[in-house]
């Protein structure tokens, strides 16, 4: 699964004024269907509450907002994958919401089968699952939930918004 996305925004969507280092950041990733591809919207975490999208919020993050650097690799920035989205939505700095932890618990399953997340056991309660990023070696707590099939049929609709539709079938 790869998307090509806008690098994080300078400037808040909502009041248009210029995010400060260490500013809390909301990030929304929405299915506008008036566009082909999906829109990144970051907004400032104070007004986020006013920020109505056109479109479907597929996920969202809150995280502290950093300025880029010279010379970074927008290219490889750009280029969103399960690994990345991931990275991204699992960053222990970042608040979870239900339906994050739903495609964080999704993409760990999948990262851990492509051998990019290794288990290594529980917590002591039991309760999350401790992955290491195999080329980082940061460990990450993953909701150690039941994959019923309700949580599969709620998962692909987060999926069917962030991809599109599987087409059907042709007989």
């Amino acid at each position: 699964m790869d998307l090509n996305l806008q690098p994080p925004a300078a400037v808040c969507r909502v009041s248009n004024e210029p995010f400060t280092a260490g500013q809390r950041v909301v990030s929304f990733l929405v299915r506008d269907p008036a566009q082909p591809e999906i829109l990144r919207s970051d907004v400032a975490e104070a007004v986020a509450a006013g920020f109505a999208p056109t479109g479907t919020v597929v996920c969202r993050w809150v995280h502290v907002y950093k300025p880029r650097k010279a010379g970074d690799n927008q290219d490889r920035t750009l280029k969103l994958t399960a690994e990345t989205l991931f990275l991204t939505l699992a960053d222990p700095a970042n608040e979870p919401t239900p339906e994050n932890v739903r495609l964080i618990q999704f993409l760990a399953l999948m990262l851990e089968r492509k051998r990019v997340l290794k288990p290594r056991g529980r917590t002591a309660d039991g309760a999350r699952n401790i992955l290491e990023h195999v080329k980082t070696k940061q460990l990450y707590e993953v909701p150690a939930d039941e994959l019923t099939p309700e949580f599969f049929v709620q998962v692909q609709s987060q999926l069917s918004v962030l991809v599109g539709e599987p087409a059907a079938p042709t007989v």
